[in-house]
């Protein structure tokens, strides 16, 4: 499966659990998730290449927890390095 594609899928499980996502220019120096106000919030970088946003959603997901019990295709599940997907 290709990088972007992962990438999407990736956003959608952000999503899922509860992110609000925004994509934003900033330049290759930021990104990533935060809460704000009581909402968790991910900031995608546009200037990052797909592999690297892609790593940062990556520790976004891993960061929040529980994933273990949301389902994802394997592809995504050994991106993500998820001990094993749904």
């Amino acid at each position: 499966m290709h990088t972007v594609e992962l990438l999407d899928q990736a956003l959608r499980l952000a999503e899922r659990l509860g992110y609000v996502l925004r994509q934003e220019w900033l330049g290759g120096s930021g990104g990533g998730g935060c809460e704000i106000k009581g909402r968790k919030h991910f900031f995608l970088d546009l200037a990052l290449s797909p592999a690297e946003q892609l790593e940062q959603v990556a520790q976004a997901i891993r960061d929040a927890q529980p994933t273990e019990i949301l389902p994802m295709t394997p592809e995504l599940g050994r991106a993500l390095k998820l001990g094993k997907a749904a």
